[in-house]
């Protein structure tokens, strides 16, 4: 069996791609939205997110080396197959064509182009702006092989450069303390965080991009199970890590910027307000590029991903075909507007992202409690229904009616359910039933 070790270069470089892979366009606006809501309540509510956005997709990671399979696909079959092809499937198509690559065009259009964008040609210009960006991805995915080069060693220093002459200057020229908290960051601000961590879909993301990583290590000559293992993880330990360090400082710029610029509905204007604030116009371009990059490299691994994964579930089409729908499907999402996209993924969000957190634990207790078909069953069939309350509750206020209101009101009766963690006691309690059959079973 091939022994071969990788260096701590090699380590680097995948722990880089993998970086550069998880953040793309909501890791940028996202946790500025949170500091710039939390006010007064930064520290707890950016504890909250950081669980959820950084903790949470490495356990993600973890759970893939640990378990010491492929993918997504691979984890969720210890549920069932026919369980594996769903999640999978849905898995993808929310990180893939419906939500996070249509957010990427859009977000990287409003916040880094829009100002220099005449208001007449508004729509017009995201529309061209969206078929090149789709384009220059889907010609990048086209070969995979070379996602290692693309992302970790090219665009992921390119953002990381762009990204720090912003952040330095949060430190060093802090605009102020910011305001008082608003909304549930003002009473649950711990909960709150965690639960805005859901938008990032980077526990999401850790399953998806679990295959890549793979990949990548057995491309430099590993072979062995227990050392793919090692490696995926350490390159996840290495990925979040420099997620952590950036989502605190974005968090702080925009704390900072309510002493200067009035709340926004999402953290796109209030990066590009602060950038502006700090460079001048130079900042509007610093802040184009460093978006445009940020959303591209995140998207070519999106493609990527949907493309190798499908392929697997799905040998008779092409992985050209494939690429080609992640592609253009997301060119017509992407013109919806940010603010109704959001709208409309968070929902989604609320109701897959139980189901991919309790298999994540699961299969990171399997050394303790075994991977009996049992236990994996249970727990998620016990997550199930709440994770699709919550999805119902997290709906726009004015669908809350007819048969949905009377589900929302059977909601009321698990604790946490408000504030959208009403999954985790029946969660809790599927996974003692499943070890207790999984014993009696065996």
């Amino acid at each position: 069996m091939n022994t071969q070790k990788l260096s701590i270069k090699d380590h680097f470089v995948i722990g880089m791609m993998l970086f550069g892979l998880f953040f793309g366009a909501g890791n940028l606006i996202f946790p500025v939205f949170v500091g710039q809501q939390a006010g007064t309540q930064f520290w707890p509510a950016l504890i909250g997110f950081l669980v959820s956005g950084v903790g949470l997709p490495l356990l993600g990671v973890t759970a893939i080396g640990l378990t010491r399979t492929d993918g997504v696909f691979h984890l969720a079959e210890k549920v069932g197959r026919f369980y594996a092809f769903g999640f999978t499937i849905l898995l993808y198509l929310c990180i893939g064509p419906l939500f996070a690559l249509p957010r990427l065009a859009s977000i990287s259009y409003e916040v880094g182009l829009q100002p220099f964008v005449g208001s007449a040609h508004q729509t017009s210009g995201l529309l061209v702006y969206s078929i090149l960006f789709f384009l220059i991805a889907w010609l990048f995915a086209r070969k995979p092989s070379q996602i290692m080069v693309y992302v970790g060693k090219i665009l992921t220093p390119a953002f990381l450069i762009l990204l720090a002459a912003i952040l330095i200057m949060v430190v060093i020229k802090p605009m102020g303390n910011g305001g008082a908290a608003v909304g549930d960051y003002a009473k649950v601000p711990l909960v709150t965080g965690f639960t805005a961590g859901y938008s990032t879909m980077d526990a999401l993301a850790a399953l998806a991009f679990g295959i890549i990583v793979v990949n990548a290590i057995k491309a430099l000559g590993v072979s062995e199970p227990k050392r793919i293992a090692n490696d995926t993880i350490r390159a996840g330990s290495l990925a979040v890590f420099l997620m952590a360090i950036i989502y605190g400082l974005l968090a702080l710029l925009g704390r900072n910027a309510l002493s200067v610029f009035a709340r926004a509905k999402n953290g796109g204007p209030v990066l590009a307000n602060v950038a502006h604030a700090y460079f001048g116009s130079f900042g509007n371009v610093l802040l184009a590029l460093l978006v445009i990059i940020a959303c591209l490299k995140t998207a070519i691994g999106l493609i990527t991903a949907f493309g190798d994964t499908f392929k697997e579930l799905f040998p008779r089409v092409p992985y050209g075909a494939l690429i080609a729908f992640a592609s253009a499907v997301p060119l017509i999402f992407a013109n919806v507007g940010l603010d109704r996209l959001l709208a409309f993924s968070t929902p989604i969000l609320y109701f897959i992202y139980p189901l991919a957190i309790t298999l994540i634990l699961t299969a990171l207790l399997t050394p303790m409690l075994g991977d009996s078909r049992w236990l994996f069953g249970t727990v998620t069939i016990f997550t199930l229904i709440p994770a699709l309350l919550d999805g119902l509750n997290a709906m726009p206020a004015s669908l809350h009616t007819g048969i949905v209101a009377s589900l929302l009101n059977l909601g009321q009766f698990l604790p946490g359910f408000s504030f959208g963690l009403g999954w985790t006691v029946p969660a809790l309690v599927g996974l003692v039933i499943g070890w207790v059959l999984s014993q009696v079973r065996h």
